[in-house]
């Protein structure tokens, strides 16, 4: 089979590896028959993360038909599922809260050593998918593959975030970052009574991307004056910032209205302040930071996407061939591409 390797900083290659098998009882094997890059996979192709281990078969965001399944999970055998990108194995007590990656077992796929033990990632022919009773769910028949593919990841951390963010109906929601969660976020503000949302990002592509979504677009300089017009004064009483950079938070902090709420879903990393919290104190601001969890809100995400509430498909800029994998991450370092879709066929070897 084929899967993508990570070879060091901006490089991957698509090898032939080894067909994964079963080895525990909880464990799936499912073949892959769409996966997708995320942004959370530049960290590791950008080098920004050190410790990641050269050879990891990347790719968190994956969907397929199970193919071979421990005693377990053999009910799962033929279903099309769709995979969390969090690992948890649902039975410990931080599981039974419904805080999985709050799990002792908690890990990504395809993410090395970063998260928890390095499990090998879904931009590939075959994934084994552990706690597969836990990790996998079956794909409402009603929804095609891409459609369920973004609840895996980046719908269900844009659901959380617009769900955590304390939106009042009618008001106005910011968002920084017009990356894919940045962009499912705002629709799930939508979807939860939103009136406005303005969403910044520096790349002119990508605010183009936000508007096409019917978003308001602004530059981080001027999402002050975009807010204020589309609040009629008011502000933004709920920031999602979409990013994980410094910037990105103190930028979150400078646009919330007073008693407002910020919920930061981007992958932070950084061990500095990087706020003003003289601005947060003197505002009464809350601010939570939350990691995307599907496993805990498979059924919401699929009910607002069966609705025709939310329509991740908007947010493909490009489908393209397992074998262009390379191709895809170049794109996607550019900004050139929204998100990548990945066709995965059915080669073994």
């Amino acid at each position: 089979m084929r899967g993508t390797v990570f070879r060091g900083p901006y490089q991957v290659e698509l090898r032939d590896l080894p067909v994964p098998r079963v080895r525990d009882a909880r464990d799936a094997v499912v073949r892959v028959t769409a996966s997708a890059i995320c942004g959370t996979d530049l960290h590791p192709y950008r080098g920004e993360l050190p410790e990641f281990d050269v050879g990891t078969v990347l790719g968190h965001e994956f969907v397929g038909v199970v193919e071979e399944a421990g005693d377990e999970v053999a009910h799962l055998v033929g279903q099309r599922v769709v995979a969390s990108d969090l690992v948890a194995c649902g039975r410990c007590r931080m599981c039974r809260l419904g805080w999985h990656y709050q799990c002792h077992e908690a890990t990504l796929f395809g993410y090395s050593t970063v998260v928890g033990r390095s499990i090998d990632g879904g931009q590939a022919d075959y994934v084994t998918v552990p706690f597969a009773d836990v990790v996998l769910t079956p794909c409402p028949d009603e929804l095609t593959d891409e459609q369920a593919l973004f609840a895996g990841d980046v719908l269900a951390t844009g659901y959380i975030a617009a769900e955590r963010a304390q939106i009042p109906l009618g008001g106005t929601v910011a968002v920084i970052g017009a990356g894919t969660v940045g962009l499912l976020a705002g629709m799930c503000a939508q979807a939860r009574g939103a009136a406005a949302v303005v969403i910044a990002d520096p790349s002119p592509a990508r605010r183009a991307a936000a508007a096409r979504c019917g978003f308001s677009a602004a530059s981080p300089e001027q999402l002050a004056a975009t807010i204020a017009d589309a609040s009629s004064g008011r502000g933004a009483q709920s920031v999602i910032e979409a990013v994980g950079s410094d910037a990105a938070l103190r930028l979150a902090v400078e646009s919330t209205a007073p008693r407002g709420t910020i919920v930061a879903v981007g992958a932070h990393h950084s061990d500095a302040a990087p706020l003003d919290a003289g601005r947060a104190f003197g505002r009464e601001l809350t601010l939570r930071f939350a990691v995307g969890d599907p496993i805990a809100v498979w059924d919401e995400v699929f009910a607002l996407v069966r609705a025709g509430r939310v329509d991740p498909t908007t947010v493909i800029s490009h489908r393209l061939p397992l074998a262009e994998v390379e191709c895809g991450y170049q794109l996607f370092d550019r900004k050139e591409a929204t998100k990548v879709v990945l066709v995965c066929g059915d080669v073994a070897g």
